[in-house]
């Protein structure tokens, strides 16, 4: 493990200023004098599945500084609206002054939207879209129940952050809440927490925060002096934890070394999308919720959108490609390569990425997926609440020509090889 990087990592993340953030090895016991800070009354929502021994020491944590602790089970994968719904009910019924989600993306999500629904009343569908919490708090003179977030599972970043993701799963969608109101108050990741988690979960966290950092970089023009070398800061440094990460944990699932490494790399994909955006593979990982997680599909996506968009993210294209020759997983020198053949390699190597760890490569890999989830995929990228993830490609499309770019995506994505995608 390279200690450089790790240092670096640390060094970026005590810089966040966005929430109060405890991270690193043996904190979480420390969770009982930070929700002590902000209120008596506390509601913890998490799952017994897999997070008991946290939950436990959570719960007892908050008792030793004298909070009244109330408790109710977190949410499902993917966050139906359901649980949403139900964990708004709780924090209005216990009149909690506090709310402490422990888990993984999807109870944290849960309870960001639950949250916001609970303390302005309604449903949650109201506040899909952008901006939309804060308005309503400004309009009503509200304010939100301060959340505490502590984190089980490396990967989504949601306690750092401003989105909330929410299912309907009759439908098959995911849809997004973005506003800077539903960030926690407090958070806390205890990376020591995460040697508990499979390895299937594991890998699904390294494509998701390996995402984050992908997509933003793409998106950010590199003649944005502000935000451009933030961000290639983060991915010089998140990317090579990851990939070091991954190999240690797939060798040895308890190295607390390699989980760090994930942990602390999976943060900086987090800070990414709090200065930029995601996009393609993002939006369109909405609409297979039912047949992959969401960090899989992503990662699935990457290679393609990356040749998409080639003409638009040469400097992009270069570090990144330099990052996976470092590694072995490509061969080319990327600095003899441009345009449209860059991008293959680049495309290549991600999918090298996958494949040494037997990750899908191809739509087709994916059991289940069929016609009806490329209906899904082209209808939702022309929904006006997800339009954001359109405009914030790095070359926009409009809803008028996503069938032909994003169509040629899938195509390519269905039969696994990059070369087939289009150009715009």
């Amino acid at each position: 493990m390279d200690q450089g990087l790790v240092t670096k990592a640390e060094e970026l993340l005590a810089s966040f200023q966005k929430t109060a953030y405890v991270f690193g090895s043996g904190v979480l016991d420390r969770v009982g004098p930070i929700a002590a800070d902000l209120g008596e009354n506390a509601l913890v929502v998490g799952n017994t599945a897999h997070t008991r021994s946290v939950l436990q020491r959570v719960v007892q944590s908050l008792k030793t500084e004298g909070l009244l602790v109330n408790s109710t089970l977190g949410a499902q994968p993917n966050t139906p609206v359901e649980d949403v719904h139900r964990i708004a009910g709780e924090i209005r019924q216990t009149k909690s002054d506090v709310v402490v989600a422990v888990g993984g993306g999807s109870t944290i999500d849960a309870v960001k939207a639950a949250v916001a629904a609970a303390s302005l009343g309604g449903g949650v569908e109201r506040f899909f879209g952008t901006g939309l919490v804060s308005e309503a708090l400004e309009r009503e003179r509200g304010s939100l129940v301060p959340t505490i977030a502590v984190q089980t599972a490396a990967g989504s970043g949601a306690h750092l952050t401003k989105y909330a993701n929410v299912t309907d799963l009759a439908k098959g969608q995911k849809k997004l809440i973005v506003d800077e109101a539903l960030m926690p108050a407090r958070a806390l990741f205890d990376y020591d927490v995460t040697i508990s988690v499979d390895t299937d979960v594991t890998f699904d966290g390294i494509m998701d925060g390996m995402s984050h950092l992908v997509e933003v970089f793409f998106g950010i023009k590199a003649a944005d002096a502000e935000r451009y070398p933030v961000v290639e800061e983060l991915i010089r440094t998140g990317l090579p934890l990851l990939l070091q990460g991954a190999e240690i944990v797939q060798a040895n699932p308890g190295s607390r070394e390699g989980r760090k490494a994930i942990g602390l790399a999976t943060d900086l994909g987090a800070l990414a999308i709090m200065i930029g955006s995601t996009n393609g593979p993002h939006l369109n990982s909405f609409s297979l919720v039912d047949i992959a997680s969401h960090g899989r599909a992503c990662g699935m996506l990457n290679p393609y959108y990356a040749v998409l968009f080639a003409s638009a993210i040469e400097p992009q294209l270069e570090a990144l490609g330099r990052i996976y020759a470092d590694h072995g997983l490509i061969k080319q020198d990327p600095g003899h390569l441009s345009g449209r053949e860059l991008a293959l390699a680049v495309a290549k190597g991600m999918q090298q990425f996958l494949l040494k760890f037997g990750l899908p490569i191809a739509l087709k890999d994916l059991p289940g997926f069929g016609e009806g989830h490329r209906v899904r995929i082209l209808t939702a990228a022309k929904e006006p609440q997800l339009r954001m993830k359109l405009e914030n490609m790095p070359i926009p499309i409009s809803p008028q020509l996503v069938d032909s770019a994003v169509g040629s995506v899938l195509d390519a994505a269905e039969a696994g090889d990059p070369s087939l995608v289009g150009s715009l």
